[in-house]
């Protein structure tokens, strides 16, 4: 498939998922601005790798709507044309260490607080920012990271979990709202990744058990949930919206 005529802003591109998303997008010819929040060297070394005429590493929380708006005028700037997709990858800090999270006896609001100013807050400000460019060129394409866990709670993740429920509430509620100004959006939904920065805390056991579980007996990796992506920005699926793809080797099915 080739997607040349695609700007596509991955945000949290620096590292671990983002960063294979990224590298995906490039491999089939995209334009790639790689959103980063602290890991600024990792993440202009990638653009360098694929190149300054298709690549531009740029810094922004996207938590602050300024910074975001800020971030998508310098990608306009940098490529003479607005962003025609986004990926909202962007997570708040989290390790995905099961044994070490709160249980629901112990968990306090402040951690669902921070999960949903990341996540939902981070999604729509990303996603209000590209609107206008997206409008601008007749259609677009929005795609958020989710998780299995909303179908498969085997984790007491409770924070994390709740704000990727409220991620694909907001995946279907804009997919409606949006559809008719062509712009679509979906979710790619993963569950452990082997191996991520946040899951290298993960014991060796619980990948071992989880590709056991699997039809196809394995655990995905980044670039496997990152393939799956292209789909979703390329004209493959120009009738495909509000729809959650679980990429997890068959451990949840829909």
């Amino acid at each position: 498939m080739s997607l040349q005529n695609q700007v596509v802003l991955v945000t949290g591109a620096g590292r671990g998922l983002g960063r294979a998303i990224a590298q995906a997008f490039a491999d089939e010819g995209a334009a790639v601005v790689l959103d980063y929040r602290t890991s600024g060297d990792a993440a202009r070394e990638l653009a360098e790798k694929i190149g300054a005429d298709r690549a531009v590493a740029l810094r922004a929380d996207v938590t602050d709507r300024a910074q975001v708006d800020a971030l998508f005028a310098q990608a306009r700037e940098h490529f003479g044309r607005p962003v025609t997709a986004v990926v909202n990858n962007a997570l708040p800090d989290f390790s995905f260490n099961g044994d070490a999270r709160d249980k629901a006896d112990e968990i306090a609001y402040g951690a669902f607080g921070a999960q949903f100013d990341g996540v939902i807050a981070g999604a729509l400000n990303v996603i209000q920012a590209a609107l206008p460019g997206m409008r601008e060129v007749g259609g677009g394409s929005i795609v958020n990271v989710g998780t299995n866990l909303v179908q498969n709670p085997v984790v007491p993740y409770h924070d994390y979990t709740a704000a990727k429920a409220a991620l694909l509430s907001l995946t279907r509620t804009f997919a409606a709202d949006l559809g008719p100004d062509g712009i679509r959006v979906n979710m790619v939904s993963g569950g452990l990744l082997r191996t991520t920065d946040a899951s290298a805390a993960t014991p060796e056991a619980v990948f071992d058990l989880i590709a056991s579980s699997t039809p196809l007996r394995k655990v995905t990796t980044p670039e496997d949930f990152a393939a799956a992506m292209l789909f979703f920005v390329s004209d493959w699926s120009r009738a495909v919206t509000g729809q959650n793809l679980v990429v997890d080797g068959g451990l949840v099915m829909n």
